[in-house]
């Protein structure tokens, strides 16, 4: 990596805590001011990620994996912050789901509360951060930044469903976090060390008498990445809040979820690697069986369900249990796919949640009852229920004699013929974009949910020696596949083809971030091959971490300004 980039690495650290504490010292007025500094700040990130991304994808060997140590402290002792293929996807991944939202608070959300642009601010370090350390205390602090942020921005909006619904994710992520604190505890006792890859190395040397402390404490840890992930069956809190939350932070909490699942992704490499002899597979089985009941259980929710919220909640819970299934394969090119997978069904989940509020607002225009008095003109000497009356019998009446049965025609309820009605261009928008996000989660073509999917089948077909659980990875991903494409025409049919839905107006500031979540996921399908090598090169990566343990060991604090003269000196 060239001398002035590993200072980026820690940018999208920096550029959020110092943004947070200057958004906090402008007090709770001048939110169009924040909101736009909150906008520049994301777009500003998402820059940065793609960068990172760019170097890490043409870069070769230990060279694509950069390594900042903030503090200038040697590995292990110091904080490290560790950039490669896997890390600057999610980093990307993250950054364009917070742009979009960002944009979208700015059209109302973000006067609903006080500090909502430093909380996402907040929200959004924890999350880079969480994806860019490499050693496990810093994990723990950059999770509970998370968490705690996503806390505020749950209850933005107040009212008792999210009121509720914040108590179950404190409840549930708190029991997580103890446990994460007891999993990081064991394994520090074994191998004497919270830095991943110098753990790594302390593993393979870890005594048979140990190994069981280590297993303890790597299963203990990985029960807290599960729930944070959603996964199957701590994933009860999830639904309901994702659903209740605001339109902006569903979109963003949609990549929470992938946060637990990549802890556990890098965790579980690291220290069960393919060279660590007896316990190269430990937990993997467990893992895989999770992830197929995570598959199942949010496929037959996306069915069950008649709330879009909640069936896109779901959607969240079917694309992490497609990830954990496919980590507990072991196998690269299965990996490769669904972490393409996971990155175009986040991009769809996100569009998806801000769609689901114009939806909404579309269908509730169209159920408000009218008041008779608006419709017609008052019936003189007649006054209160009798005048109403009157004026519904003159209404009712009045509609039938103006639309007169037309033969040939079909007419709806209201008597008006169907063909040759022009589509009002905001139901087109929300219908063609809800599509897009329906094809994609669905997995049909021609978008990039297709390509995923018909990579890891394809990959599971590759497969010379397909154990059990790959057959049942193989029948979930097709099944699941037709539960979510019936809840989502379900869904379409019940939200655009009633004659109830009324065109909404829909605001730039709504509709933009929309267009380029789903902008993203046309250029997933488009340059599907260079995303697909990319997913690919990461995941053989993870599963031969030579090249990651290597760089972050032998990075080198720099030295301090004069301290090469004075070694020169006599």
């Amino acid at each position: 990596m060239p001398s002035s980039w590993p200072h980026l690495i820690a940018a999208p650290i920096l550029l959020p805590l110092l943004t947070a504490a200057v958004l906090l010292l402008m007090g709770e007025g001048r939110r169009s001011v924040k909101g736009a500094i909150n906008v520049a700040v994301c777009a500003l990130v998402l820059l940065i990620a793609v960068a990172l991304a760019w170097h890490a994808n043409h870069a070769e060997g230990a060279q694509a994996i950069g390594v900042y140590l903030p503090g200038n402290w040697p590995v292990p002792y110091g904080i490290v912050l560790v950039a490669d293929r896997l890390s600057a996807l999610m980093l990307t991944l993250t950054a364009a789901l917070a742009l979009a939202a960002s944009i979208y608070a700015t059209a109302r959300w973000h006067r609903a509360g006080v500090h909502f642009h430093a909380l996402f601010q907040l929200q959004l370090m924890g999350l880079n951060g969480a994806f860019l350390t490499g050693d496990l205390f810093n994990l723990f602090v950059f999770f509970e930044i998370m968490l705690t942020a996503s806390y505020g921005l749950l209850l933005h909006g107040s009212g008792w469903p999210r009121v509720r619904a914040g108590l179950h994710v404190i409840a549930i992520n708190l029991m997580a976090s103890t446990l994460f604190l007891i999993g990081a505890a064991l394994l520090y006792g074994v191998t004497g060390t919270l830095n991943l890859a110098d753990m790594a190395v302390a593993a393979a040397a870890i005594a048979p008498a140990d190994r069981g402390l280590r297993h303890a404490g790597a299963a203990i840890l990985a029960v807290a990445f599960l729930a944070k992930a959603g996964a199957w069956p701590l994933a009860f809190w999830l639904p309901g809040a994702y659903a209740s939350a605001a339109a902006p932070i569903a979109a963003l909490f949609a990549v929470m979820t992938k946060l637990g699942v990549y802890a556990l992704l890098r965790v579980w490499t690291l220290l069960f690697s393919v060279g660590s002899g007896a316990s190269g597979s430990f937990g993997s089985p467990v893992i895989t069986g999770i992830g197929l009941a995570t598959l199942a259980f949010g496929a037959v929710g996306m069915l069950a369900t008649r709330n879009l919220a909640r069936m896109a909640a779901f959607g969240v819970i079917v694309s992490s249990g497609t990830l954990l299934a496919a980590m507990g394969l072991r196998r690269a090119p299965i990996t490769g796919a669904a972490l393409y997978y996971a990155a175009a069904s986040t991009l769809a989940l996100g569009a998806l949640f801000l769609l689901i509020e114009l939806i909404d607002r579309a269908r509730q225009a169209g159920e408000s009852p009218q008041l008779v008095s608006e419709a017609l003109p008052s019936a003189p000497g007649r006054a209160g229920r009798g005048n109403m009356a009157f004026q519904t019998f003159a209404y009712e009446a009045e509609t039938v004699r103006a639309a007169p049965p037309v033969p040939g025609v079909n007419l709806d309820d209201a008597g008006q013929a169907l063909t040759g009605r022009a589509i009002p261009a905001a139901m087109a928008f929300l219908g063609l974009t809800f599509i897009a996000c329906g094809l994609t989660l669905a997995g049909l073509p021609p978008l990039a949910g297709f390509v995923g999917k018909f990579s890891m089948l394809s990959a599971l077909l590759a497969t010379r020696t397909m154990p059990t659980a790959g057959w049942l990875f193989f029948a979930l991903l097709l099944a699941g596949g037709l539960l979510a494409m019936i809840a989502v025409a379900r869904a379409g049919i019940r939200s655009f083809w009633t004659p109830r839905a009324q065109p909404p107006r829909l605001l730039l500031a709504e509709t933009l971030p929309i267009v380029l979540l789903v902008a993203l996921l046309l250029l997933l399908t488009v340059f599907a091959g260079p995303a697909l090598r990319y997913t690919q090169a990461a995941a053989r990566a993870l599963y031969a971490p030579r090249n990651y343990i290597s760089a972050v060991i032998m990075t080198r604090p720099r030295p301090a300004p004069g301290a090469a003269g004075q070694q020169g000196a006599p």
